[in-house]
C-alpha cells in the first residue's frame, strides 16, 4: 500500500471513532442567586407567630416560588405581611406532601391573591405523585388526607396541580425530586394512617409522595425540606444521582427526627457529615436537640447551624440569618 494509502485509511478510521464516539453532556445549570425566607415554623419573635407547620420562600435567578404553605389558614399569610413579602407576585408553589401542617394555609393564601387581583399568582402548585392516594385514619374511619379536600376549591379558583413521578427542573439549576427512593430504611413517618393504592390495596401511609427542592449553586447543593419523610440521607442520595455528587451547601428545613433515638441521630450524623454539610438551618420537626447534636457532630458552629425560626434566611454567598431569637 502506498504511503498516502496508509496516511488515508487511518484518517478515515479516527474520523470514524470521533463520529462514534458518545456526544460530551452540557454541564448542568449552576444557580447564581438565591435567598431562602422561613414563613412558618414552631419559633418566632418580634410581630410573627410561631406553628407546628413549615412554609419557605424560594428566590432563586429572578424565579419565586412558594415552599409549602404552613398549617393555619392565615398564619403564613400574617408572617409574610409582618416580613414585607409580597405573595401577590409568586406564582408558584410546591407542596412536599399532603400533611395538614404544610398545607393548610393554601386557600387563605390564593383567596388573598385573587382579592389582590391577582389571579396567576399561586396558581400553579407542584406536587408529587402519590399526594392524591386516598387515607384512611384509624380513629375515625374517615379521609384523612387533607390534599382532597382542598383540591376542588383550588381548582374552581382557577389553579392547577402539575404531578410529577420523577426529577423535574424547574428552572435552570433548580430541581423537584418528585418521589424517592427509600435507600435506606430511616423510616421517617409517623405511621398512624393507611393509604390505598390505585390498584385498590391499603398499605401503611409511608408518605410516597415527599419531595424536596434542589439548587443546584457553585459551593454545592442547596437542599430545601418540607418533614423529610422520605429521609434526608435518602433524600441528600437520590439528589446527587441526577443532579451531580456535590458537598451540600445548605440543608435547610424540616428532617422529622425530633423524637429520633441517639443511634438514628449518629447515623444520620455521620451520613451528613459525609455529604460536607456546611450550613443547616434545622426547622419544624428537625428538633432542637438534634440541631445541637448535629451542630456538635457536623463540627459546625453557631453561625452555621441553628434552629429555624420564622423571619429566618440563607441567602448564597451571605450565610444564615438566624434573627435574634436563634442566634
Amino acid at each position: 500500500m502506498r504511503p498516502w494509502s496508509y496516511f488515508g485509511f487511518f484518517l478515515a478510521l479516527a474520523v470514524g471513532i470521533i463520529c462514534r464516539a458518545e456526544p460530551i453532556p452540557a454541564p448542568l445549570a449552576r444557580v447564581h442567586a438565591l435567598k431562602i425566607t422561613v414563613l412558618s415554623t414552631m419559633l418566632a419573635d418580634g410581630a410573627e407567630l410561631g406553628e407546628w407547620g413549615f412554609s419557605a420562600l424560594v428566590e432563586v435567578d429572578g424565579h419565586r416560588l412558594l415552599f409549602d404553605t404552613g398549617a393555619h389558614a392565615d398564619v403564613v399569610l400574617k408572617n409574610a405581611q409582618s416580613l414585607g413579602v409580597d405573595l401577590a407576585t409568586v406564582p408558584e408553589v410546591v407542596l412536599s406532601h399532603s400533611h395538614w401542617d404544610h398545607i393548610g394555609g393554601l386557600m387563605t393564601l390564593r383567596q388573598s391573591v385573587l382579592a389582590a387581583k391577582a389571579p396567576g399568582a399561586l396558581a400553579r402548585i407542584h406536587v408529587a405523585q402519590g399526594i392524591f392516594y386516598p387515607r384512611v385514619s384509624a380513629a375515625p374511619p374517615l379521609e384523612a388526607n387533607p390534599i382532597l379536600v382542598i383540591r376542588p376549591d383550588y381548582e374552581r379558583s382557577g389553579g392547577v396541580f402539575v404531578e410529577h413521578g420523577q426529577p423535574v427542573e424547574l428552572y435552570p439549576g433548580v430541581w423537584l425530586t418528585g418521589p424517592i427512593p427509600r435507600k435506606y430504611p430511616e423510616h421517617n413517618w409517623s405511621g398512624q394512617d393507611q393509604l390505598k393504592t390505585p390498584a385498590g390495596a391499603v398499605v401503611e401511609d409511608n408518605v410516597p409522595e415527599d419531595q424536596a427542592l434542589i439548587c443546584n449553586t457553585d459551593q454545592g447543593l442547596v437542599v430545601l425540606t418540607g418533614c423529610g419523610h422520605a429521609g434526608v440521607v435518602n433524600i441528600v442520595e437520590y439528589a446527587r444521582t441526577f443532579v451531580r455528587a456535590a458537598r451540600v451547601h445548605a440543608l435547610v428545613g424540616g428532617i422529622h427526627l425530633f423524637s429520633a433515638s441517639d443511634k438514628t441521630l449518629d447515623w444520620t450524623a455521620g451520613k451528613l457529615r459525609d455529604f460536607g454539610v456546611e450550613n443547616l438551618i434545622g426547622a419544624h420537626c428537625t428538633g432542637v436537640e438534634t440541631v445541637y447534636r448535629f451542630r456538635r457532630d457536623l463540627g459546625l458552629d453557631r453561625a452555621h447551624a441553628v434552629v429555624g425560626a420564622v423571619g429566618a434566611t440563607f441567602e448564597l454567598g451571605h450565610g444564615i440569618d438566624p434573627r435574634h431569637i436563634a442566634k
